[in-house]
């Protein structure tokens, strides 16, 4: 794996590296007040709703007393919400995978924020690569979906990150500018609590492939600063942004370690019961 973008954001992180007298370093998560929040995006599956119902069964009983004190969602296939919801109860919230921008129309096979808050849906993603990539969906499509989203009165993940060529070009921090200035354009200071940020290299979603913690650390604190620049420093480190991209059982607990990474949007793990209850019960 390159490291080259190691030493492009090198200073970013160092930067945002929080510590304690005599230079003993602190989560900022821990700093700022951040609560951890642990995610699972199920994508195209399960197949079945027997499947779905047993899954997150399986991971709701896995938050305990002795879990991290961390928010946890799952977001989920729109045929599998309400059921998800009822099997999961209080233990941790279920999303939607996307949203649509219009209200209603002429928009065969969308479904609208107020059908997703009318069965309680709180939570909703925004901006994943499959969705940039695969559906065409635009930079201003996603904006619309994230300002639809939080005018709704609910709360959106806003992914964005960077391809392989744009890794390799070392331009992982210009890309991500880009995504967050144009996916957070007309977002309100006020309404920054209705956003998360996921960082998912596009290289490392469903390949096996995940950054090293500290290149994860150094792209998560240059998206801080842009935060900051957008907004300013207090709102920036408000603002919780996660790690995505082949998040694992044997990765997290260093992930979660860094100060600039508040948790993590788990794809392929968040549908394996056993992993995906040790990526909730990480250990720092």
């Amino acid at each position: 794996m390159k490291l080259a973008i190691a030493s492009l954001l090198a200073g970013s992180a160092a930067a945002f590296a929080p510590t304690l007298s005599g230079n003993q370093a602190v989560s900022s998560t821990q700093l700022y007040g951040r609560k951890p929040f642990i995610s699972g995006n199920w994508k195209l599956n399960p197949q079945t709703k027997e499947e779905a119902l047993t899954l997150a069964k399986g991971i709701a009983s896995s938050i305990t007393d002795d879990s991290p004190d961390a928010d946890v969602a799952l977001f989920v296939p729109y045929v599998f919400i309400e059921s998800a919801m009822g099997a999961v109860g209080d233990k941790l919230n279920v999303g939607a995978e996307g949203a649509c921008p219009e209200i209603s129309g002429a928009l065969t096979g969308a479904i609208s924020t107020s059908m997703l808050k009318s069965i309680g849906v709180k939570w909703a993603l925004a901006g994943h690569s499959e969705r940039r990539v695969i559906f065409g969906e635009t930079d201003d499509y996603i904006n619309a979906q994230c300002l639809k989203i939080i005018d709704d009165g609910m709360s959106v993940m806003l992914c964005i990150g960077e391809s392989l060529a744009e890794f390799e070009q070392e331009l992982a921090g210009s890309v991500c500018a880009v995504q967050l200035k144009k996916g957070m354009k007309g977002i309100k200071k006020e309404d920054l609590d209705k956003v998360v940020i996921a960082y998912e290299p596009v290289w490392a979603i469903g390949t096996g492939k995940v950054a090293t913690p500290q290149i994860a650390q150094d792209v998560h604190a240059t998206c801080r600063a842009i935060l900051a620049d957008m907004y300013d420093q207090e709102a920036a480190d408000s603002v919780r942004i996660l790690y995505g991209g082949s998040v694992t059982p044997e990765s997290v607990d260093d992930l979660m370690s860094q100060p600039d990474i508040d948790g993590a949007l788990v794809g392929g793990a968040s549908l394996d019961i056993e992993k995906f209850s040790r990526i909730i019960n990480f250990q720092v």
